[in-house]
Formats: structure tokens, sequence, C-alpha cells
């Protein structure tokens, strides 16, 4: 199913034997634009400034009805996990730690979304890699949400808007839209989805999204109400659309 992760910021984390916190963001990879990470709030619980990341490969099955998303650690195990430095990107080096202290297969290493596998639950009853296997020569690849959220969007023509959230698809925990807020750039604007699969280009640096078409092909895209479930009738004709323009 399709959600909003705006809508899961500040869901509950339940561990095994007590609350940790609630979502505070979330950190995707940006070559296979899935969500790696939940930054986890502990502050009301965890002192001393120990950052805690959560894998989806740890989540059991989520109450989506009360906010809450369970953990299938302890509290103590999740204390002891490898700490993150705040404000300094996510290392493979740092990656690999986290996923050799919980045990969990490699998501890096295949062409599936989580490693050989399509769902990150498969991670855990992954069979141990040898050291050959460990050794990456790319370093990870993972944004913040928080951080790209406001990104302006790019057409050929010109600014048509900016990121304003983005649509999870919550099986396997890849990221299916980014939603472009265009009232500042569209009289009347309105919100549209955009496929990471339809993105030319992204510059970290210039904090801006580039998409192949003109400003008038996706202000006419059919438009996206948050208030309405996004069901597979609007997914089609929003797929239908923008295939017209593949190429072109």
């Amino acid at each position: 199913m399709l959600r909003s992760l705006n809508e899961i910021t500040g869901y509950s984390l339940t561990a095994i034997d007590d609350d940790i916190g609630h979502c505070k963001d979330f950190l995707f990879d940006d070559r296979h634009w899935c969500v790696r990470y939940i930054v986890a709030d502990t502050d009301v619980w965890l002192r001393g400034g120990h950052k805690v990341v959560i894998s989806p490969v740890s989540l059991g099955e989520p109450d989506w009805k009360n906010g809450q998303l369970p953990i299938l650690l302890t509290r103590e195990g999740i204390k002891n996990s490898p700490p993150l430095e705040e404000h300094k990107p996510v290392s493979r080096e740092y990656e690999t730690r986290f996923h050799d202290y919980y045990n969990y297969g490699y998501y890096w290493l295949g062409a599936e979304p989580w490693g050989q596998y399509a769902y990150p639950y498969e991670l855990v009853e992954s069979k141990v890699v040898d050291e050959l296997e460990r050794a990456d020569p790319q370093e990870g690849h993972l944004r913040s949400a928080k951080e790209v959220e406001g990104y302006d969007i790019q057409a050929r023509d010109g600014s048509i808007g900016h990121v304003e959230n983005f649509i999870l698809d919550d099986k396997n925990w890849t990221i299916a839209y980014l939603v472009v807020d265009t009232r500042n750039w569209l009289p009347g604007g309105r919100k549209v989805l955009i496929s990471p699969e339809w993105l030319k280009s992204v510059s970290w640096v210039n904090r801006s999204v580039e998409i192949d078409m003109m400003v008038e092909q996706i202000k006419e895209s059919p438009p996206y109400n948050p208030d309405v479930f996004i069901d597979p009738d609007y997914e089609n004709k929003l797929h239908t659309y923008y295939d017209l323009f593949k190429n072109s």
C-alpha cells in the first residue's frame, strides 16, 4: 500500500520490551530510492546524544491505524548498536558494522531492492557472506528525506515546483513518488506526483531535481489529492500520461 512519509513521521517506535521514541526522519538510497533507515527520536529514553537508526529489516507488522511501528529488538540491543555520528554522512563502513551487529544480510549486494530479496524482512535470514563479498567499492548513497524536501523541480523550460513529500510503498519501503507542490510557480497551484523513474538527474549541491519534460506537460498531469487514497486507477492514468512523453 502507498503511504505518505510525512504521515509516518511521528509514528511511535515500540521495541519488544518498551517504547523507544518516534520516527524523526528517513534515510533513503538515492540510487534505488529505497528507505534504508528510520531515524529515531529517542530523547525521552536515551540520553547522551546516541543517534539511533532502525532498519526496516527490524520491523514487525506495522499498526497503521494507531500510528505504531513495532521493532523486533530489545531496548538494550538498540542501545548497544553502533552509534551514528550527528551531521555526518552514513558511510558504508558504518552500515557494514550496523548490519553485522544485528547479523543482517547486506542490502547493497544484489539487484533487488534489498540485495537479493524483494522485501527487507528477508535479510533477517540471509546467509552470512564471506570476506570477499563484504568488500564493496562504492560508498553508500543515503539522503535525508527532510533534507530533500524543498528541492526545486526543474523542467526543460523552467521551475515547476518543489519537493513537498514522498509516497512510500509500505511493502518494500521503496519511494514510489515525489510529491511536487506547484503553488509558488503556477496560479492556483496544485500537487502532482513524479516517479523517481521519470527523473533525469538530481543535483544535491544545487538542491534541485531535473525532469526531462516541459512545464506545461507536468502542469497538465493528473492532479494529486493527498486527502484521497492513491488507487490503481489513478496510478494507471498517471503512468499512461507520463509514458506519452518518454523519449520525446
